[in-house]
């Protein structure tokens, strides 16, 4: 059988990042059932670093590794477009994605994307994602309960310098890169390591689009409202998830 060389050099790399972040989950339970579910996270920066740390976790654990949704740009590059389809990610919602939900896989998304991941230091875990409401149409379309993850850790792996989304679409930076500037462990991203920075994520509890009443994927007041909930579920993670992190720290002091 011939290797699966990008699936490889992910599970390697992500492995290795999991002991350099002392990387912690908690809540796998909650993915651990059958059936598909849409995994929607918070995007720290400038890499869900931590998203990708737990797609190695669940792939140990479920044997496949989750769906993500990457960029659109990863379809136009020959070498992105070998790295994506070596990893089973998809970039929208067509026969592929289709296919993984009818066995019964994960998809995983970042609503808040590059927006919200390369922000600068003055912006740390809150969610960004403004009226990107697509992925509960998705979830709509294709009836699957949504599963809400926040990281703790995420935002202090590098110190960001600027708003990347904003500089580079006042460049004009091709298929809407961002332009960003963040400071890591020995340099400039990407040239650098990532602080070396302990990471936990925290996956809340599944959240069931449908328990209030059947919602049409074209009601845009619905989905609205169901792009409120979901948000509000994981800034409400993200903010449990700090105040943990400072209670731990403090009572860390206090042993000291």
């Amino acid at each position: 059988m011939e290797r699966n060389v990008p699936l490889a050099a992910w599970l390697g790399y992500w492995g290795a990042m999991r002991r350099y972040h002392r990387y912690e989950v908690s809540g796998l339970e909650h993915l651990e059932r059958p059936g598909s579910a849409l995994i929607v996270g918070y995007h720290g920066r400038p890499i869900a670093h931590d998203l990708c740390m737990l797609t190695v976790t669940l792939h140990e654990r479920l044997g496949y590794l989750p769906h993500a949704v990457v960029h659109g740009a990863a379809d136009k590059q020959p070498l992105m477009r070998w790295v994506t389809e070596g990893l089973g990610f998809v970039t929208g919602d067509g026969e592929a994605m289709a296919r993984a939900i009818a066995r019964g896989e994960h998809v995983i998304v970042t609503p808040g994307g590059i927006r919200e991941g390369c922000r600068s230091f003055l912006h740390r875990y809150r969610v960004d994602w403004g009226e990107r409401a697509g992925y509960v149409r998705l979830a709509l379309r294709h009836r699957l309960p949504i599963v809400p993850v926040a990281g703790i850790g995420t935002d202090d792996a590098f110190i960001g310098l600027n708003d990347g989304y904003a500089l580079g679409k006042r460049l004009k930076a091709p298929a809407r890169l961002p332009v960003w500037f963040g400071l890591g462990l020995g340099g400039l991203w990407p040239f650098s390591l990532p602080l070396p920075v302990k990471m936990r994520t925290i996956i809340g509890k599944p959240i069931d689009l449908r328990a209030d009443g059947d919602v049409d994927p074209r009601d845009e007041g619905g989905v609205r409202r169901l792009h409120a909930r979901v948000m509000g579920a994981v800034q409400a993670l993200l903010d449990g998830a700090r105040e943990g992190s400072i209670r731990e720290r403090g009572g860390e002091r206090k042993r000291a």
